[in-house]
């Protein structure tokens, strides 16, 4: 690789003659950020990094699970690089950007997501406001303790990116070999631990920086939450429609002895909480048990991505939804919850099936229609579009 000199003056080091009566003396000083610089072009900046840490957020939004890792430029930075290099499955193929992509708020808008070795056994969950969420464990089935722990698991799952050391798998350790065989991720190391060492606990920490600094507040809601008392109170910028989604969001429903909903709302945010939309941690499946692409029954998924983002700005969703990704649309998921069986069920959530019997909402048309202009208006913009989330190696 070619390299990058730059000269500066120092005594007695190297004599190159200017002319007979003037001398300088100079030695030649290597860039430190000189691969960085050739693979990402003014994509990065490591003299101007892009701004992580100090992103705006609302004064509403108190939740933040960053713990002992806070987002910093530096560590975002090297996270946004392992995100999207191929280079971290094992046949140069596949990243993480491949089943979460920022075009789909970080979702993937196939049912399943392609690995090295197959597909992915459950559609990839959206990657947004994960920071401000009271829930810290991840994957559907909450198998990841940690967002830390979580970023390395699909590198090294055999069908995913292929690092898995088991089967013939190259291992992580392979992985690190390869990756310390790679100019800008010594440079991205050092830029960020002080030291070109490169080491599983390390990349964890990166990726977890870049994907907790993924967040959205500029939805019509958050501009109408900013300058209203609470969630409660009908906000003026909503139109009727809005605000009966809301309320109905908002309003516990009351259910007679079989479980039908006789009045009230429906009770969204008893599982997914306002202003951050988050999944309650306590909550356990949602009725829904079937496998993505498989036979049988599995109960154990009770995570779920914030509710912001369903929608993209011109109002199609990003992606199918659920873990299995088979509702294809906002009222598909309405329907589902509108009329929830137990049968086959020993992990259903107990919001979902008051006196013992699966809910029964008997959602009209216009109540459903006012649920889904509620959840829109919980999508930006900004994510589809802010380059600091986007694909380093495309400049």
């Amino acid at each position: 690789m070619r390299k990058l000199f730059y000269l500066i003056p120092l005594a007695a080091v190297i004599n190159l003659s200017c002319n007979k009566d003037e001398e300088e003396q100079y030695t030649a000083i290597v860039d430190p950020y000189e691969s960085i610089k050739a693979a990402f072009g003014n994509t990065i900046d490591p003299g101007n990094l892009a701004n992580y840490a100090s992103q705006a957020i609302p004064a509403y939004v108190v939740l933040d699970n960053s713990g002992p890792n806070p987002v910093t430029n530096e560590g975002a930075t090297l996270g946004r690089v392992l995100f999207y290099d191929k280079n971290m499955s094992v046949n140069n193929t596949v990243a993480c950007s491949g089943c979460h992509m920022q075009a789909n708020a970080f979702s993937d808008a196939g049912l399943a997501s392609n690995g090295v070795n197959g597909t992915t056994a459950r559609h990839s969950m959206r990657l947004v406001n994960i920071r401000f969420s009271e829930e810290t464990k991840f994957f559907w089935n909450e198998r990841a303790l940690t967002l830390e722990m979580q970023t390395t698991m699909p590198v090294k799952d055999h069908g995913e990116m292929g690092f898995s050391g088991e089967n013939g798998d190259a291992s992580f350790d392979d992985l690190i070999v390869k990756l310390n065989g790679i100019g800008y991720y010594r440079e991205l190391f050092k830029l960020v631990y002080g030291t070109e060492e490169i080491t599983e606990q390390k990349i964890q920490l990166a990726m977890a920086q870049f994907i907790r600094s993924i967040q959205s507040f500029d939805s019509k809601y958050d501009a109408a939450r900013a300058v209203a008392p609470g969630d409660g109170p009908p906000f003026p910028a909503f139109t009727m429609q809005e605000n009966q989604g809301k309320n109905l969001f908002l309003t516990p429903p009351a259910f007679n002895a079989n479980g039908v909903r006789t009045g009230g709302g429906v009770g969204c945010a008893g599982c997914h909480r306002p202003p951050n939309f988050d999944i309650d941690p306590a909550s356990k499946n949602n009725g829904l048990i079937t496998i993505l692409n498989g036979t049988g029954t599995d109960t154990g998924n009770t995570r779920a991505p914030s509710l912001r983002d369903l929608v993209r700005p011109d109002g199609a969703l990003n992606g199918p939804l659920m873990h299995t990704g088979e509702f294809e649309s906002l009222n598909a998921v309405l329907d589902h919850y509108n009329s929830i069986t137990v049968a086959g069920n020993d992990n259903l959530d107990q919001r979902l099936m008051p006196a013992g019997a699966g809910q029964q909402l008997n959602l009209t048309a216009t109540e459903a229609n006012a649920l889904i202009a509620f959840l829109k208006t919980l999508s930006g913009n900004n994510i589809y579009t802010d380059v600091k989330w986007s694909d380093p190696f495309l400049h």
